[in-house]
């Protein structure tokens, strides 16, 4: 339970990269003992989403950019897949659904609570792809984004002012609604093309200000 616990906040965002996590902390955080936060932090290591940096202290690590290139590769091909599957299966339920959460999506923006906008935007996207019926396509699926979740943050507040994702989010809806296969692929591609963008000037600037401390 711990262990899920932490792989969710971290697919969605809760941390940035760099942030420093200790066993007392994420006992304290997920008001467990020692030995499942210290389980949670091994298994998080083995995943790739953390890293040590001391004994007792892990670090959500910086993606460098080559790492970034790959996973966004890899989230177009097998998100695409997902989003153009799922419109086979979309139901007026599963609408009302994705309209419900990108109605809180919308309003965490405007109020500049980025947290929020992180952690539905991961259930708007997972409620497509759940529609699929394809449990190991999700599965891979959330593997990337435990590997990515922590950059999303350098997504804001640039997403937030120019509202590119919301804008693609509607996009998929209005495909989804017409079953339109090829139209939800390509939203759901393009929001994947655009946050790449932007998470990748984050990372340069990144990298430029470490070689200026140099």
């Amino acid at each position: 339970m711990a262990y899920r616990n932490m792989k969710e906040r971290l697919i969605r965002g809760a941390f940035s990269p760099g942030d420093k996590l200790t066993v007392r902390a994420v006992s304290q955080m997920l008001d467990v003992s020692s030995t499942p936060a210290r389980d949670a932090i091994n298994r998080l290591v083995v995943d790739g989403a953390l890293v040590y940096s001391g004994p007792k202290t892990v670090i959500v690590p910086h993606l460098r950019l080559s790492d970034l290139e790959e996973i966004t590769q890899m989230r177009l091909a097998l998100e695409g897949l997902a989003a153009s599957l799922s419109a086979k299966a979309v139901s007026d339920a599963a609408l009302a659904e994705l309209e419900m959460i990108q109605a809180k999506i919308d309003a965490a923006l405007d109020e500049r609570r980025y947290f929020d906008a992180l952690w539905h935007n991961k259930e708007f996207h997972f409620t497509i792809y759940r529609l699929t019926g394809m449990p190991y396509l999700l599965q891979t699926i959330e593997a990337l984004w435990l590997r990515v979740g922590a950059s999303f943050n350098g997504l804001y507040p640039v997403f937030a002012e120019t509202r590119y994702g919301a804008r693609n989010h509607r996009s998929a809806i209005e495909a989804l609604t017409e079953k339109d296969a090829s139209a939800v692929r390509a939203a759901i591609e393009n929001d994947i093309r655009d946050g790449f963008r932007q998470m990748k000037k984050a990372c340069t600037e990144r990298d430029r200000q470490n070689l200026c401390r140099r």
